[in-house]
């Protein structure tokens, strides 16, 4: 007779845990200093709504190979991720993630910038959200360039950059002309040699989807990256990514970085930078083909098709991702900090427009062409990567052969050669070719 009550009980608090659980979220994010500070605000989210936050935040390489895993598999552990602009529009036609076509009103949709909406779109649908958008620029000390007798133009080439690296490096004072990524990963080193390789006339793939790594232009772009590294780059580039790179510059070790404009903030941020106070910007590099090194992108947060609680995984979407977030971060940490890049109002904001690098930043974005990426007409869409669900198993692989050039253990002809077969192989038994 009491093992009624008993059951009872055990029933009702069973039942009381599957509602927490089913009101606490968890996310995949990568670790990058924005993410950061958003986890920052998490129980200011959890206060206004009652859903509790789980994170799980990744160093970018593991990032993508967890939530590809998963959302692949229907494995079903994260009810949102952090994805980009090559995965959103795959995923979003294979139906494994939840539209996002009905946020709501007061979200103001139409407010997201439109390089960012289209490349986190499929069929005119928006699948993610972008927290912040990018492309790529010049950071650079303007104390050493000063000293270095130089001035750095708006829209400089590749042969001042290298000329100013070198003018820039001190070995004796420990600083580095130039800081650029190295490491393997499609999105990490991959990224950055794919952007530099459309401004030397290079491509992945010809009309025919032939890979063209047996070319002179990618001869041209590994050969003149690995002599601007050997000569004016820190030791051991070929591991460095994002993270270090931005270490590296904050600690007064780089005199020229090139990379994702979201950096700036960071960069010029008196509490986590030495160099805050002398840091100029420019336009990435270009060969005078018509084609900068910039590159487009945006992390975005979108849900997997196999959550369980995609009302809760929309409202934390919208509150992470609106404008009232923006203003909340401006109020406490000032208008250099917020996140930039996803939204037309805050590039109409004369608070922000004061900030010194939003001007470039904002016309980075605005001429990088996914479209039209390259100086030769190519079959695929995508700045630093080409949008098909293969590139980024192939280019995982050629980054690293890439990074094998830069560590030493390899020339540049046999990581081309290397390359070019990989691709080929890939591409052939995919039915490309």
């Amino acid at each position: 007779m009491k093992l009624t009550p008993i059951l009872i009980g055990a029933c009702s608090a069973m039942a009381i845990s599957f509602a927490a659980q089913a009101q606490t979220l968890t996310i995949a994010t990568v670790n990058n200093g924005d993410m950061i500070r958003m986890q920052g605000y998490t129980d200011q989210f959890t206060a206004e709504t009652g859903i509790a936050v789980e994170w799980v935040t990744l160093e970018e390489n593991v990032l993508r190979q967890r939530v590809t895993t998963d959302i692949s598999t229907n494995g079903g552990q994260f009810d949102i991720m952090t994805i980009g602009m090559y995965e959103t529009p795959i995923w979003g036609a294979n139906g494994w993630l939840v539209p996002l076509d009905d946020l709501s009103e007061e979200y103001d949709a139409a407010d997201i910038l439109p390089a960012m909406a289209g490349g986190l779109s499929h069929d005119g649908t928006l699948y993610a959200a972008p927290f912040y958008g990018e492309s790529s620029m010049i950071m650079y000390r303007t104390d050493l360039m000063e000293q270095a007798g130089l001035e750095m133009p708006d829209a400089p080439t590749w042969d001042f950059i290298k000329q100013a690296a070198a003018a820039m490096t001190d070995r004796d004072a420990d600083i580095n002309g130039i800081c650029l990524r190295g490491k393997a990963g499609w999105g990490e080193g991959g990224a950055f040699i794919t952007a530099m390789s459309n401004s030397f006339g290079a491509r992945w793939f010809d009309e025919n989807w032939r890979p063209q790594f047996d070319t002179e232009e990618w001869a041209n772009t590994l050969n003149f990256f690995v002599e601007m590294m050997t000569e004016s780059g820190p030791p051991g580039y070929a591991t460095n990514g994002f993270n270090e790179n931005l270490s590296l510059f904050q600690q007064g070790k780089c005199g020229m970085w090139i990379d994702a404009t979201v950096a700036a903030s960071f960069v010029t941020n008196p509490a986590d930078s030495t160099v805050a106070d002398s840091v100029g910007f420019a336009l990435a590099p270009d060969n005078g083909l018509g084609k900068r090194a910039n590159w487009l992108w945006a992390w975005a947060l979108a849900i997997p098709a196999g959550t369980d609680d995609v009302d809760g995984a929309k409202q934390f979407i919208e509150w992470a991702t609106s404008k009232d977030y923006i203003e909340m971060v401006a109020e406490n940490e000032g208008w250099a900090n917020v996140p930039p890049g996803a939204r037309i109002s805050l590039y109409e904001n004369p608070d922000y427009q004061a900030v010194p690098f939003a001007e470039m930043t904002l016309e980075s974005i605005l001429t990088a062409d996914p479209n039209n990426p390259t100086v030769d007409p190519v079959p695929y869409v995508g700045v630093q990567f080409a949008a098909i669900p293969e590139f980024a198993g192939i280019a995982t692989q050629v980054s690293q052969e890439f990074s094998a050039v830069y560590a030493g253990q390899q020339s540049v002809e046999e990581a081309l050669a290397k390359a070019q077969a990989i691709a080929t192989e890939e591409m052939e038994a995919a039915g490309y070719m």
